[in-house]
Protein backbone atom coordinates (compact mmCIF):
# COMPACT_ATOMS: atom_id res chain seq x y z
CA UNK A 1 0.00 0.00 0.00
CA UNK A 2 1.23 3.47 -0.88
CA UNK A 3 2.41 5.50 2.12
CA UNK A 4 1.99 9.26 1.96
CA UNK A 5 4.68 11.46 3.54
CA UNK A 6 2.65 13.96 5.56
CA UNK A 7 5.70 16.17 6.06
CA UNK A 8 5.95 16.96 2.35
CA UNK A 9 2.84 18.71 0.92
CA UNK A 10 1.61 16.94 -2.21
CA UNK A 11 -1.31 17.12 -4.62
CA UNK A 12 -4.27 14.92 -3.68
CA UNK A 13 -7.40 14.11 -5.66
CA UNK A 14 -10.56 12.91 -3.86
CA UNK A 15 -13.10 11.01 -5.96
CA UNK A 16 -16.37 11.65 -4.12
CA UNK A 17 -15.06 14.65 -2.19
CA UNK A 18 -18.55 15.82 -1.17
CA UNK A 19 -19.20 12.82 1.07
CA UNK A 20 -19.48 13.51 4.78
CA UNK A 21 -16.32 11.53 5.56
CA UNK A 22 -14.24 12.32 2.48
CA UNK A 23 -14.84 16.04 2.88
CA UNK A 24 -13.42 15.91 6.40
CA UNK A 25 -10.24 14.23 5.20
CA UNK A 26 -9.88 16.80 2.44
CA UNK A 27 -10.29 19.63 4.96
CA UNK A 28 -7.57 18.18 7.19
CA UNK A 29 -5.16 18.02 4.27
CA UNK A 30 -5.97 21.56 3.16
CA UNK A 31 -5.08 22.73 6.67
CA UNK A 32 -1.71 20.98 6.31
CA UNK A 33 -0.87 22.89 3.15
CA UNK A 34 -1.61 20.12 0.64
CA UNK A 35 -3.10 20.90 -2.77
CA UNK A 36 -6.55 19.31 -3.00
CA UNK A 37 -8.73 18.60 -6.01
CA UNK A 38 -11.80 16.43 -6.09
CA UNK A 39 -15.03 15.53 -7.81
CA UNK A 40 -18.63 14.96 -6.85
CA UNK A 41 -21.95 14.44 -8.57
CA UNK A 42 -23.33 17.84 -7.63
CA UNK A 43 -22.59 21.06 -5.81
CA UNK A 44 -23.48 21.14 -2.10
CA UNK A 45 -22.83 23.21 0.99
CA UNK A 46 -19.97 20.82 1.76
CA UNK A 47 -18.30 21.25 -1.64
CA UNK A 48 -18.77 25.02 -1.51
CA UNK A 49 -17.10 25.06 1.90
CA UNK A 50 -14.14 23.07 0.58
CA UNK A 51 -13.82 25.45 -2.37
CA UNK A 52 -13.74 28.38 0.07
CA UNK A 53 -10.77 26.69 1.76
CA UNK A 54 -8.88 26.38 -1.51
CA UNK A 55 -9.97 23.05 -2.98
CA UNK A 56 -10.73 22.68 -6.69
CA UNK A 57 -13.95 20.69 -7.13
CA UNK A 58 -15.20 19.22 -10.39
CA UNK A 59 -18.87 18.31 -10.82
CA UNK A 60 -19.28 15.02 -12.60
CA UNK A 61 -16.60 12.34 -12.59
CA UNK A 62 -14.45 12.06 -15.68
CA UNK A 63 -10.87 11.21 -16.61
CA UNK A 64 -9.90 14.83 -17.34
CA UNK A 65 -10.42 15.70 -13.65
CA UNK A 66 -7.27 13.75 -12.75
CA UNK A 67 -4.29 15.92 -13.65
CA UNK A 68 -0.92 14.40 -14.53
CA UNK A 69 0.70 15.94 -11.45
CA UNK A 70 -1.66 14.34 -8.91
CA UNK A 71 0.44 12.43 -6.34
CA UNK A 72 -2.30 10.15 -4.99
CA UNK A 73 -6.00 9.56 -5.62
CA UNK A 74 -8.31 8.77 -2.68
CA UNK A 75 -11.69 7.12 -3.32
CA UNK A 76 -14.63 5.73 -1.36
CA UNK A 77 -15.87 2.15 -1.24
CA UNK A 78 -18.86 3.21 -3.36
CA UNK A 79 -16.60 3.99 -6.33
CA UNK A 80 -16.41 1.09 -8.78
CA UNK A 81 -13.29 -0.17 -10.56
CA UNK A 82 -14.49 1.17 -13.91
CA UNK A 83 -14.87 4.72 -12.59
CA UNK A 84 -13.20 6.98 -15.21
CA UNK A 85 -11.09 8.77 -12.59
CA UNK A 86 -9.74 5.51 -11.15
CA UNK A 87 -9.05 4.23 -14.65
CA UNK A 88 -7.24 7.47 -15.55
CA UNK A 89 -5.15 7.36 -12.35
CA UNK A 90 -4.18 3.75 -13.02
CA UNK A 91 -3.15 4.55 -16.59
CA UNK A 92 -1.00 7.43 -15.29
CA UNK A 93 0.54 5.24 -12.55
CA UNK A 94 -0.90 7.50 -9.84
CA UNK A 95 -1.11 5.63 -6.50
CA UNK A 96 -4.60 4.82 -5.17
CA UNK A 97 -5.80 4.76 -1.56
CA UNK A 98 -9.25 3.94 -0.24
CA UNK A 99 -10.86 6.40 2.17
CA UNK A 100 -10.26 3.95 5.02
CA UNK A 101 -6.60 3.43 4.15
CA UNK A 102 -6.06 7.18 3.95
CA UNK A 103 -7.82 7.85 7.25
CA UNK A 104 -5.63 5.20 8.86
CA UNK A 105 -2.52 7.00 7.66
CA UNK A 106 -3.84 10.32 8.98
CA UNK A 107 -4.54 8.82 12.42
CA UNK A 108 -0.94 7.68 12.77
CA UNK A 109 0.05 11.37 12.90
CA UNK A 110 -1.75 11.84 16.25
CA UNK A 111 -0.62 10.51 19.64
CA UNK A 112 -4.17 10.30 21.02
CA UNK A 113 -6.40 8.74 18.36
CA UNK A 114 -9.92 7.67 19.33
CA UNK A 115 -12.02 5.34 17.17
CA UNK A 116 -15.71 4.87 17.97
CA UNK A 117 -17.19 1.64 16.60
CA UNK A 118 -20.45 -0.23 17.00
CA UNK A 119 -23.46 -1.17 14.95
CA UNK A 120 -25.35 1.77 16.46
CA UNK A 121 -24.53 4.96 18.36
CA UNK A 122 -21.24 5.88 16.65
CA UNK A 123 -22.23 9.41 15.65
CA UNK A 124 -23.76 10.28 19.01
CA UNK A 125 -20.90 8.87 21.08
CA UNK A 126 -18.25 10.45 18.85
CA UNK A 127 -20.06 13.77 19.30
CA UNK A 128 -20.35 13.33 23.08
CA UNK A 129 -16.62 12.71 23.41
CA UNK A 130 -15.92 15.59 21.05
CA UNK A 131 -18.00 17.95 23.19
CA UNK A 132 -16.05 16.88 26.28
CA UNK A 133 -12.74 17.40 24.46
CA UNK A 134 -13.87 20.88 23.43
CA UNK A 135 -14.94 21.76 26.98
CA UNK A 136 -11.49 20.64 28.16
CA UNK A 137 -9.80 22.94 25.60
CA UNK A 138 -7.84 20.08 24.03
CA UNK A 139 -8.23 21.56 20.50
CA UNK A 140 -9.16 18.18 18.93
CA UNK A 141 -9.51 17.18 15.31
CA UNK A 142 -13.02 15.77 14.89
CA UNK A 143 -14.48 13.60 12.13
CA UNK A 144 -18.13 12.76 12.82
CA UNK A 145 -20.73 11.10 10.59
CA UNK A 146 -23.39 13.74 11.13
CA UNK A 147 -23.81 17.47 11.53
CA UNK A 148 -22.70 18.50 15.01
CA UNK A 149 -24.14 21.95 15.84
CA UNK A 150 -21.24 22.91 18.14
CA UNK A 151 -18.75 22.74 15.27
CA UNK A 152 -21.37 23.71 12.65
CA UNK A 153 -20.59 20.70 10.51
CA UNK A 154 -19.05 17.25 10.49
CA UNK A 155 -15.38 18.23 10.73
CA UNK A 156 -13.18 20.27 13.01
CA UNK A 157 -9.50 20.64 12.28
CA UNK A 158 -7.57 21.04 15.52
CA UNK A 159 -3.87 21.52 16.23
CA UNK A 160 -3.32 19.13 19.13
CA UNK A 161 -2.43 15.45 19.41
CA UNK A 162 -6.12 14.45 19.72
CA UNK A 163 -8.18 13.05 16.83
CA UNK A 164 -11.55 11.35 17.13
CA UNK A 165 -13.43 9.56 14.37
CA UNK A 166 -16.19 7.08 13.79
CA UNK A 167 -14.95 3.60 12.94
CA UNK A 168 -17.43 1.89 10.63
CA UNK A 169 -17.41 -1.88 10.22
CA UNK A 170 -18.94 -1.90 6.71
CA UNK A 171 -16.55 -3.61 4.25
CA UNK A 172 -14.20 -4.04 7.25
CA UNK A 173 -13.03 -0.48 6.69
CA UNK A 174 -12.19 0.04 10.37
CA UNK A 175 -9.44 -2.54 10.09
CA UNK A 176 -7.44 0.14 8.27
CA UNK A 177 -7.25 2.59 11.17
CA UNK A 178 -6.18 1.18 14.53
CA UNK A 179 -6.85 3.71 17.32
CA UNK A 180 -4.99 4.36 20.56
CA UNK A 181 -8.41 4.22 22.27
CA UNK A 182 -10.94 1.94 20.58
CA UNK A 183 -14.60 1.84 21.57
CA UNK A 184 -17.08 -0.96 20.80
CA UNK A 185 -20.61 0.17 21.68
CA UNK A 186 -22.56 -2.88 20.46
CA UNK A 187 -22.42 -5.64 17.86
CA UNK A 188 -25.55 -6.63 15.94
CA UNK A 189 -26.55 -8.10 12.58
CA UNK A 190 -26.36 -5.41 9.91
CA UNK A 191 -24.77 -4.74 6.51
CA UNK A 192 -25.70 -8.25 5.46
CA UNK A 193 -25.04 -7.30 1.85
CA UNK A 194 -21.36 -7.57 2.87
CA UNK A 195 -21.15 -9.76 5.98
CA UNK A 196 -22.25 -13.40 5.84
CA UNK A 197 -23.94 -13.47 9.24
CA UNK A 198 -23.66 -12.24 12.82
CA UNK A 199 -20.65 -14.45 13.49
CA UNK A 200 -18.85 -12.81 10.59
CA UNK A 201 -19.66 -9.39 12.04
CA UNK A 202 -18.46 -10.40 15.50
CA UNK A 203 -15.19 -11.63 14.01
CA UNK A 204 -14.73 -8.29 12.26
CA UNK A 205 -15.08 -6.42 15.57
CA UNK A 206 -12.70 -8.88 17.24
CA UNK A 207 -10.08 -8.07 14.61
CA UNK A 208 -10.65 -4.35 15.24
CA UNK A 209 -10.08 -4.81 18.97
CA UNK A 210 -6.88 -6.74 18.30
CA UNK A 211 -5.45 -3.77 16.38
CA UNK A 212 -5.33 -1.55 19.49
CA UNK A 213 -1.68 -1.20 20.58
CA UNK A 214 -0.37 -2.60 23.86
CA UNK A 215 -0.24 0.88 25.41
CA UNK A 216 -3.79 1.61 24.22
CA UNK A 217 -7.26 0.97 25.65
CA UNK A 218 -10.40 -0.86 24.55
CA UNK A 219 -13.66 0.52 25.96
CA UNK A 220 -16.36 -2.10 25.39
CA UNK A 221 -20.00 -2.60 26.34
CA UNK A 222 -20.19 -5.55 28.74
CA UNK A 223 -23.82 -6.14 27.70
CA UNK A 224 -22.61 -7.55 24.37
CA UNK A 225 -23.23 -11.29 24.30
CA UNK A 226 -20.11 -13.26 25.29
CA UNK A 227 -18.06 -10.07 25.56
CA UNK A 228 -15.04 -12.18 26.52
CA UNK A 229 -14.81 -13.28 22.88
CA UNK A 230 -13.62 -9.77 22.00
CA UNK A 231 -11.32 -9.21 24.97
CA UNK A 232 -9.54 -12.52 25.47
CA UNK A 233 -5.87 -12.40 24.59
CA UNK A 234 -5.71 -8.62 24.24
CA UNK A 235 -2.54 -6.95 25.48
CA UNK A 236 -4.09 -3.50 25.72
CA UNK A 237 -5.99 -2.15 28.73
CA UNK A 238 -9.71 -3.11 28.75
CA UNK A 239 -12.48 -1.03 30.34
CA UNK A 240 -16.06 -2.28 30.44
CA UNK A 241 -19.24 -0.19 30.52
CA UNK A 242 -22.80 -1.44 30.78
CA UNK A 243 -25.98 -2.02 32.73
CA UNK A 244 -24.65 -4.57 35.24
CA UNK A 245 -22.37 -3.02 37.89
CA UNK A 246 -21.08 -6.50 38.77
CA UNK A 247 -19.51 -6.99 35.34
CA UNK A 248 -18.87 -3.37 34.32
CA UNK A 249 -16.19 -0.91 35.39
CA UNK A 250 -18.68 1.90 34.61
CA UNK A 251 -22.45 1.64 35.04
CA UNK A 252 -25.49 3.79 35.82
CA UNK A 253 -28.00 3.64 38.67
CA UNK A 254 -30.99 5.72 39.80
CA UNK A 255 -31.86 6.56 36.18
CA UNK A 256 -34.56 9.21 35.76
CA UNK A 257 -35.94 11.29 32.89
CA UNK A 258 -37.26 14.83 32.68
CA UNK A 259 -40.44 15.79 30.82
CA UNK A 260 -38.63 15.65 27.48
CA UNK A 261 -36.90 12.28 27.97
CA UNK A 262 -33.47 13.69 28.88
CA UNK A 263 -31.75 11.18 31.16
CA UNK A 264 -30.02 11.66 34.51
CA UNK A 265 -28.25 9.03 36.60
CA UNK A 266 -25.70 8.27 39.27
CA UNK A 267 -22.39 7.23 37.76
CA UNK A 268 -20.97 4.05 39.28
CA UNK A 269 -17.27 3.34 38.83
CA UNK A 270 -15.84 0.11 40.24
CA UNK A 271 -18.87 -0.32 42.47
CA UNK A 272 -18.94 3.22 43.92
CA UNK A 273 -21.11 6.20 43.00
CA UNK A 274 -18.72 8.97 41.97
CA UNK A 275 -20.93 11.59 40.29
CA UNK A 276 -24.44 12.53 39.17
CA UNK A 277 -24.75 12.91 35.41
CA UNK A 278 -27.34 14.99 33.57
CA UNK A 279 -27.57 14.56 29.81
CA UNK A 280 -28.72 17.01 27.17
CA UNK A 281 -29.94 14.19 24.93
CA UNK A 282 -32.83 11.75 25.16
CA UNK A 283 -33.17 8.05 25.79
CA UNK A 284 -31.76 5.13 27.75
CA UNK A 285 -29.42 4.16 24.92
CA UNK A 286 -27.66 7.50 25.29
CA UNK A 287 -27.05 6.82 28.97
CA UNK A 288 -24.91 3.85 27.94
CA UNK A 289 -23.30 5.83 25.12
CA UNK A 290 -22.35 8.43 27.73
CA UNK A 291 -20.70 5.78 29.90
CA UNK A 292 -18.34 5.01 27.02
CA UNK A 293 -17.67 8.73 26.61
CA UNK A 294 -16.89 9.14 30.33
CA UNK A 295 -14.57 6.12 30.38
CA UNK A 296 -12.71 7.50 27.36
CA UNK A 297 -12.38 10.92 28.98
CA UNK A 298 -10.95 9.31 32.13
CA UNK A 299 -8.37 7.42 30.06
CA UNK A 300 -7.34 10.77 28.59
CA UNK A 301 -7.02 12.24 32.09
CA UNK A 302 -9.69 14.92 31.59
CA UNK A 303 -11.24 16.71 34.55
CA UNK A 304 -14.62 15.60 35.89
CA UNK A 305 -15.97 19.16 35.67
CA UNK A 306 -15.26 19.22 31.92
CA UNK A 307 -16.84 15.79 31.49
CA UNK A 308 -20.01 16.80 33.34
CA UNK A 309 -20.31 20.09 31.46
CA UNK A 310 -19.61 18.47 28.10
CA UNK A 311 -22.34 15.87 28.54
CA UNK A 312 -24.84 18.43 29.73
CA UNK A 313 -23.99 20.84 26.89
CA UNK A 314 -24.20 18.21 24.18
CA UNK A 315 -27.68 18.50 22.70
CA UNK A 316 -27.43 15.92 19.93
CA UNK A 317 -26.56 15.83 16.25
CA UNK A 318 -28.89 16.31 13.33
CA UNK A 319 -31.31 13.42 12.73
CA UNK A 320 -30.89 11.85 16.19
CA UNK A 321 -34.32 12.30 17.88
CA UNK A 322 -34.20 15.84 16.54
CA UNK A 323 -37.08 18.18 17.33
CA UNK A 324 -38.22 19.75 14.07
CA UNK A 325 -41.27 21.76 15.14
CA UNK A 326 -45.05 21.65 15.45
CA UNK A 327 -47.84 21.67 12.87
CA UNK A 328 -51.56 21.64 13.64
CA UNK A 329 -50.69 21.06 17.30
CA UNK A 330 -48.69 17.83 16.81
CA UNK A 331 -44.95 17.54 17.32
CA UNK A 332 -42.56 16.47 14.56
CA UNK A 333 -39.36 14.59 15.50
CA UNK A 334 -36.82 13.19 13.03
CA UNK A 335 -34.60 10.20 13.70
CA UNK A 336 -31.98 8.31 11.69
CA UNK A 337 -32.96 4.86 13.04
CA UNK A 338 -32.82 2.27 10.26
CA UNK A 339 -32.11 -0.98 12.14
CA UNK A 340 -34.50 -2.80 14.52
CA UNK A 341 -32.25 -2.16 17.53
CA UNK A 342 -32.20 1.56 16.76
CA UNK A 343 -35.98 1.63 16.26
CA UNK A 344 -36.42 -0.06 19.65
CA UNK A 345 -34.25 2.59 21.32
CA UNK A 346 -36.04 5.47 19.59
CA UNK A 347 -39.53 4.25 20.47
CA UNK A 348 -38.44 3.58 24.05
CA UNK A 349 -37.19 7.17 24.19
CA UNK A 350 -40.43 8.48 22.68
CA UNK A 351 -42.48 6.82 25.41
CA UNK A 352 -40.83 9.23 27.87
CA UNK A 353 -41.71 12.20 25.62
CA UNK A 354 -45.09 13.93 26.13
CA UNK A 355 -47.64 12.76 23.54
CA UNK A 356 -51.15 11.42 23.05
CA UNK A 357 -50.61 9.11 20.08
CA UNK A 358 -47.25 8.07 18.62
CA UNK A 359 -47.03 7.97 14.82
CA UNK A 360 -43.98 6.50 13.07
CA UNK A 361 -43.32 7.24 9.40
CA UNK A 362 -40.72 4.66 8.47
CA UNK A 363 -38.67 4.45 5.29
CA UNK A 364 -36.83 1.10 5.16
CA UNK A 365 -33.18 1.44 4.10
CA UNK A 366 -31.84 -1.05 1.51
CA UNK A 367 -33.54 -4.18 0.23
CA UNK A 368 -30.94 -6.48 1.81
CA UNK A 369 -31.49 -5.15 5.33
CA UNK A 370 -35.28 -5.14 4.94
CA UNK A 371 -35.36 -8.74 3.70
CA UNK A 372 -32.93 -10.08 6.30
CA UNK A 373 -34.56 -8.34 9.27
CA UNK A 374 -38.20 -8.21 8.13
CA UNK A 375 -39.69 -9.83 11.25
CA UNK A 376 -37.48 -7.80 13.59
CA UNK A 377 -38.57 -4.57 11.88
CA UNK A 378 -42.21 -5.53 12.30
CA UNK A 379 -41.76 -6.43 15.97
CA UNK A 380 -40.14 -3.11 16.86
CA UNK A 381 -42.31 -0.84 14.71
CA UNK A 382 -45.45 -2.46 16.13
CA UNK A 383 -44.62 -0.83 19.48
CA UNK A 384 -45.76 2.52 18.08
CA UNK A 385 -49.46 3.43 18.11
CA UNK A 386 -49.56 3.74 14.32
CA UNK A 387 -47.07 3.18 11.49
CA UNK A 388 -46.96 4.74 8.03
CA UNK A 389 -44.58 3.14 5.55
CA UNK A 390 -42.79 4.76 2.63
CA UNK A 391 -41.10 2.85 -0.19
CA UNK A 392 -37.72 1.26 0.52
CA UNK A 393 -34.77 3.61 0.04
CA UNK A 394 -32.52 1.68 -2.32
CA UNK A 395 -29.21 3.44 -1.52
CA UNK A 396 -26.51 1.38 -3.23
CA UNK A 397 -28.78 -1.55 -4.18
CA UNK A 398 -31.22 -2.80 -6.81
CA UNK A 399 -34.27 -4.83 -5.82
CA UNK A 400 -33.26 -8.34 -6.78
CA UNK A 401 -34.88 -9.85 -3.66
CA UNK A 402 -38.56 -9.19 -4.38
CA UNK A 403 -39.03 -7.29 -1.11
CA UNK A 404 -41.20 -4.19 -0.62
CA UNK A 405 -42.66 -1.98 2.07
CA UNK A 406 -45.97 -3.79 1.60
CA UNK A 407 -44.25 -6.87 3.05
CA UNK A 408 -43.31 -4.84 6.15
CA UNK A 409 -46.90 -3.57 6.37
CA UNK A 410 -48.30 -7.10 6.23
CA UNK A 411 -45.98 -8.28 9.01
CA UNK A 412 -46.89 -5.37 11.29
CA UNK A 413 -50.61 -5.89 10.67
CA UNK A 414 -50.28 -9.53 11.78
CA UNK A 415 -49.18 -8.20 15.18
CA UNK A 416 -52.19 -5.90 15.31
CA UNK A 417 -50.75 -2.39 15.01
CA UNK A 418 -52.51 0.21 12.88
CA UNK A 419 -50.42 0.39 9.68
CA UNK A 420 -50.55 2.21 6.34
CA UNK A 421 -48.48 2.27 3.17
CA UNK A 422 -48.35 4.97 0.50
CA UNK A 423 -46.06 4.98 -2.56
CA UNK A 424 -45.38 8.74 -2.54
CA UNK A 425 -44.31 11.30 0.05
CA UNK A 426 -47.15 13.59 -1.08
CA UNK A 427 -49.75 10.95 -0.23
CA UNK A 428 -48.11 10.35 3.15
CA UNK A 429 -48.10 14.06 3.95
CA UNK A 430 -51.77 14.51 3.02
CA UNK A 431 -52.71 11.49 5.16
CA UNK A 432 -50.79 12.80 8.17
CA UNK A 433 -52.32 16.26 7.94
CA UNK A 434 -55.77 14.68 8.06
CA UNK A 435 -55.08 12.12 10.78
CA UNK A 436 -52.49 13.49 13.24
CA UNK A 437 -54.23 15.32 16.04
CA UNK A 438 -53.23 17.93 18.59
CA UNK A 439 -50.63 16.62 21.09
CA UNK A 440 -49.76 13.64 18.90
CA UNK A 441 -46.09 12.80 18.30
CA UNK A 442 -44.92 12.16 14.72
CA UNK A 443 -41.48 10.62 14.18
CA UNK A 444 -40.04 10.48 10.67
CA UNK A 445 -37.60 7.59 10.76
CA UNK A 446 -34.95 6.16 8.44
CA UNK A 447 -31.53 6.77 6.89
CA UNK A 448 -32.84 7.97 3.52
CA UNK A 449 -34.73 11.14 2.63
CA UNK A 450 -37.77 10.54 4.86
CA UNK A 451 -36.75 13.66 6.80
CA UNK A 452 -38.26 15.65 3.94
CA UNK A 453 -41.76 14.55 4.95
CA UNK A 454 -41.60 16.29 8.30
CA UNK A 455 -39.94 19.37 6.83
CA UNK A 456 -42.60 19.59 4.14
CA UNK A 457 -45.37 19.31 6.75
CA UNK A 458 -43.89 22.19 8.72
CA UNK A 459 -44.09 24.40 5.63
CA UNK A 460 -47.83 23.77 5.20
Amino acid sequence: MYQLNFDVPAKLHFTGIGGISMSGLAEIMLSRGFTVTGSDSRESEITKHLESLGATVFYGQQASNVADDVDVLIYTAAVKADNPELVAATEKNIPLLTRAEFLGQIMKNYKESIGVSGTHGKTTTTSMISQILLEADTDPTILVGGIMPTIKGNTRVGHSEHIITESCEYTNSFHSFPPKIGIILNVAADHLDFFKDLDDIRHSFKVYASLIPEDGTLVINSDIENVEYFTEGLKCNVITVGSDPNKSDYSATNITYDDFAHGSYDLVKNGKVIAHITLGVTGEHNIYNSLAAIATAHVLGLKDEDILKGLQQYGGTDRRFQYKGKVNGFTVIDDYAHHPDEIRATIKTAKHYPHKKMWIVFQPHTYTRTKALLHEFAQELSKADAVVLADIYAAREKNTLGISSEDVKNEIEKIGTETYYFPSFEEIEQFLLKNCKENDLLITMGAGDVVNIGEDLLKK
